[in-house]
């Protein structure tokens, strides 16, 4: 009937609740053993269990008769017989987890009595599981601190889910929402551990995301599966990197049932490699322990010590685990766990005793495998399988033990390293044979000795040296620090400087080291200007035999201070006289009058310039832009007004203390705007938007000239033969005289020369005189033309080479100052006569000078942000740059 039914449970659902209870059981009796029966839990009242009358060959009406009953020794009665059929049947619903907990097996036992005679059979009834309970957290919420400097591979412990059932019907497998950063290691949970480990498998950042939100699912094997959830949010910090971690994840304990309170279990020890608050650590039971569990125990938080707390009793339970969590005081705390299992054992009154009877200590660190560390032998008060004893170390030492009868040798297993442990505490256990054995423990305390074989470990890979320029000679720049594992003479460490030079010069004459402390010095005063940065190499050797020694390189940086104060370009001025600037009577709010000029010979902010007017006559006129120098007008000036005023400016740069430059100009108040030189806002579009004075002025100049003819034509002549050597392409000049156009003066050029004319305008080759950069570097840029303040005649053209056209002969100037940071550089066209005639415009007048305007478009490069072209109205840089210019009569 059992095997029947056993093959039947597939189809139960659909049979109906008669067959289910006939399904939910199975029965069977060994010879001449007790009755046994099987029965699912959560049966109804009256589910079949089995048919005792069958089963022991008994008629069931002779059963009433004989008086039969059913006894339990629970005193809670969950069967009960049916004397009509000799039916075992269920009498009160069953919760397998309840009557049996985490047993893998539930039985309950019965006694069948029958009367007349008397018999009394023995009735096993099995309770199976059934998947009535979901996997279950300790908590539904689990909240992860995880610095952002932790290490992939990294693990982080999670308690596992509880779930009442048994077999396949408890815990089978864990899932972890989908993430990028962590992943799920269940080996613990297949090797029968409680805690899972999250494991991270790529660095965090807590910039990106502070704050992770995991879902863990625990799913069991029951058909169907039923499966529990957790939420995990990890946050990210930046602090505290190591937990605490155990010397052993388990630590096994045997432990007398008679103990008295404060007995010592076990002392752990769990250490933590940070340092402060960070490596302290704080023992408590993890949050797993059973409540009874704490009531038995206690950890001390300080010492780490286990002691007895309560009445310990081997018939309630042989074996405790404890989960005994240690976290460290960092800002963001950290957790390491170890299982601490402790057996209970019976009384006994005679421990094993260990007598060591040689010792040889120190052994030296290069010792060979199987040298003899200790001989011991063993004695035991007991007799027969108590007296028999047999010694056992902690696994992982370097040490293992040989037996001879009743003695014991210590011998080595594998390499010695003092550097790893200069000494071991081995702890001999003896164990008796008896039932339940003894034990009892001797600590060997065995020193390993040095041999030089450690080099010196410096403190950093690199280090890095910040020293501020004009130092003073001896100035201490750092101190090297390294370090050998080694003792006595082996670790004595000397330091020195490795051959090398620097900018053609021994490292020596630049920096020394003192050998016994690492102490490095100037031996000359740096300066930012000539020396920005070097490097030498340290050595560290001990003092071994043979020596052993290491190299670090160090980098010594010069950092710049303000000792270069501002130098002023534009305007100069002296001790006797102030620099001269001009300005129409008729200028507006906001006029420019000039633009200070400046540079600094330092770096960085040292290098920054602020603009300050410190004195004028006219404290209500004038302003000055705090970072370009621009000095313009507040208000238009009055008629009647004050012809000149004198402004002092001082340039002062970032430095601390800051530095400073001034100059003095003096502002002169010019009647009429005809002495003006045009301002940059007037732009040359074409050679049809030049002014009727300025045609007039090539006609009367090619007049004048016209005694100089014959010669002119001659240099003419000459020169346009020596152009026409370079090839013959292109454009057509005077003489009949094939002349190169712009573009193969380009391509013919050393030194990237783009000469560029006016649309319209031809020029001879032999007055065109091509130059290539300013002298200044790409730190600083300026860009200033010369027009007419020069006294001469000057026409400027900015304009690419276009139709051709003539033009009389003049002095044509155009120069430009740039930089050469990444782009060519602008070039110089000058045309100019051979001679003046007697003829030509008469000199202008004493007061004139360049423009306000033009000499304000001179640009400073000393900050990149103000680095461009000329300032000027939206026209653009090709149309800021002055016309015509001529003399007063």
């Amino acid at each position: 009937m059992a095997a029947a039914a056993r093959r039947s449970r597939g189809g139960a659902v659909a049979l109906g609740l008669p067959l289910l209870l006939l399904l939910g059981v199975s029965s069977g009796r060994t010879a001449g053993g007790p009755l046994r029966y099987s029965v699912r839990e959560e049966l109804p009242h009256g589910a079949f269990v089995g048919n005792v009358a069958s089963d022991l060959g008994v008629d069931p009406r002779r059963l009433a008769e004989r008086g039969a009953r059913l006894t339990s020794g629970s005193g809670r009665q969950y069967l009960e017989l049916e004397l009509g059929r000799g039916a075992l049947l269920v009498r009160e619903r069953m919760d397998r987890e309840v009557l049996c907990e985490l047993s893998p097996t539930c039985f309950l036992s019965l006694e069948l009595v029958i009367e007349q005679p008397i018999e009394v059979h023995n009735v096993e009834v099995e309770v199976l599981d059934i998947n009535d309970n979901a996997p279950r957290f300790p908590r539904q919420d689990y909240r992860l601190e995880i610095s952002e400097s932790a290490v992939p591979g990294a693990r982080f412990h999670i308690e596992s889910a509880q779930d009442p059932d048994v077999g396949t019907n408890s815990v089978q497998s864990y899932q972890l929402s989908p993430s990028h950063h962590f992943a799920l290691d269940l080996k613990g949970f297949q090797s029968g551990s409680k805690l899972l480990e999250l494991v991270l498998q790529q660095p965090l950042d807590r910039e990106q995301s502070a704050l992770l939100q995991l879902v863990l699912t625990a799913v069991d094997g029951g058909d169907p599966p039923r499966s529990g959830t957790a939420q995990i949010s990890v946050r990210v910090v930046d602090t505290n990197d190591n937990p605490p971690a155990f010397d052993r994840s388990t630590y096994t304990v045997n432990l007398l049932e008679n103990s008295p309170p404060g007995t010592l279990v076990v002392k752990l020890n769990a250490s933590d490699p940070d340092e402060g608050s960070n490596g302290d650590v704080i023992y408590s039971f993890g949050s797993y322990t059973p409540q009874k569990v704490r009531q038995l125990f206690r950890v001390d938080p300080h010492s780490g010590e286990v002691r007895v707390n309560g009445t310990l009793d081997y018939e309630e339970a042989s074996s405790y685990e404890i989960y005994v969590q240690a976290t460290d005081q960092g800002p963001v705390s950290m957790v390491g766990h170890c299982k601490v299992l402790v057996n209970i054992v019976d009384a006994n009154d005679n421990v094993p005793e260990v007598v060591l009877t040689s010792l040889y200590s120190p052994v030296p660190e290069d010792a060979k495998p199987g040298t003899v560390v200790a001989l011991m032998s063993v004695t035991d008060q007991d007799s027969g399988l108590n007296k028999q004893v047999s010694l056992r170390i902690p696994p992982g030492l370097p040490f293992m033990l040989n037996s001879f009868k009743n003695s014991y040798t210590l011998i080595t297993q594998g390499n010695l390293d003092r550097e790893k442990a200069a000494a071991y505490n081995i702890t001999v256990t003896a164990t008796d044979s008896g039932s339940p054995p003894l034990s009892s423990q001797k600590v060997i305390h065995v020193v390993i000795s040095d041999i030089n074989d450690n080099p010196p470990l410096f403190e950093e890979p690199v280090y890095s040296v910040y020293i501020p320029e004009n130092n003073p000679l001896g100035v201490l720049l750092c101190t090297i620090k390294a370090t050998d594992p080694d003792v006595a003479e082996n670790a004595y460490i000397s330091y020195s400087l490795l051959d090398g030079e620097i900018e053609g010069l021994p490292a020596a004459s630049f920096v020394t080291i003192k050998s016994d402390s690492g102490d490095m010095y100037a031996v000359k005063s740096f300066d930012y200007e000539t020396l920005r940065e070097f490097h030498v190499v340290v050595q560290a050797q001990d003092a071994g035999i043979p020596s052993l020694s290491s190299t670090v390189t160090v980098y010594i940086y010069v950092v710049d201070v303000n000792d270069h104060a501002p130098e002023i370009l534009y305007p100069t001025s002296t001790n006797t006289s102030a620099a001269l600037e001009m300005i129409p009577r008729s200028a507006h709010a906001g006029y420019l009058v000039t633009k200070i000029i400046a540079i600094d010979g330092d770096s960085g902010q040292n290098a920054w310039l602020f603009y300050y007017m410190m004195q004028t006559s006219d404290p209500g006129l004038f302003r000055i832009e705090l970072h370009t120098g621009e000095i313009r007008t507040t208000r238009k000036l009055r008629e009647e007004g004050t012809p000149t005023f004198n402004l002092t400016v001082e340039v002062r740069d970032n430095g601390e203390p800051p530095m400073s430059s001034s100059v003095a100009i003096t502002v002169a108040v010019v009647d009429r705007v005809s002495k003006i030189i045009p301002d940059t806002r007037r732009h040359i579009r074409s050679p049809s938007n030049y002014s009727e004075i300025t045609l007039y002025l090539i006609i009367a100049l090619c007049s004048i000239s016209f005694v100089f003819l014959f010669t002119i034509i001659g240099l003419t002549v000459i020169k346009c033969y020596r152009y026409s050597l370079y090839g013959d392409s292109c454009c057509t000049g005077f003489c009949g005289v094939r002349e190169r156009c712009p573009a193969e003066l380009y391509k013919q050029a050393n030194n990237n020369i783009d000469a560029r004319l006016p649309h319209g305008l031809k020029v001879q080759p032999h007055f065109i005189e091509v130059r290539g950069n300013g002298s200044l570097t790409k730190t600083y840029c300026y860009k200033a033309c010369l027009t007419a303040g020069s006294g001469s005649d000057t026409f400027m053209f900015y304009n690419t080479c276009g139709p051709t056209g003539t033009v009389p002969s003049a002095v044509v100037t155009e120069r430009h100052l740039t930089g050469q940071s990444g782009q060519s550089a602008q070039n110089l066209i000058i045309l100019k006569n051979d001679s003046i005639t007697p003829n030509e415009p008469k000199h202008p007048n004493p007061d004139w000078r360049y423009s306000a305007s033009l000499r304000a478009g001179m640009q400073s490069a000393v900050h990149m942000e103000e680095a461009g072209i000329l300032r000027g109205g939206p026209g653009g840089p090709d149309q800021q740059w002055p016309t015509v210019s001529s003399a007063t009569p």
